[in-house]
């Protein structure tokens, strides 16, 4: 068992640190994996991390990004005119 923070949904539900097993991949080039629950799971380095820092990282990039999206469609939507 390790301690692995997922950080899938950190915009939404914030970063989630749960105890579970690294599952190794079959595949080739495909990274570990964690199983968050029956359905669900996430990949070593992609959208959960061994360590906190790196999951706060990540956290901070997704974050930086949804702003520059949100940017842009207000720009959008400010220039939009339903003026004849």
């Amino acid at each position: 068992m390790a301690k692995v923070f997922i950080t899938k949904y950190a915009l939404t539900s914030g970063i989630k640190e749960v105890e579970t097993e690294i599952h190794k991949s079959t595949f080739k080039d495909c990274p570990n994996y964690v199983r968050d629950s029956a359905y669900s799971f996430h990949y070593i380095g992609k959208d959960a991390f061994l360590d906190k820092s790196e999951a706060l990282n990540k956290a901070e990039d997704m974050r930086k990004k949804k702003i520059a999206s949100l940017h842009k469609q207000i720009e959008k939507l400010e220039k939009l005119s339903f003026n004849e």
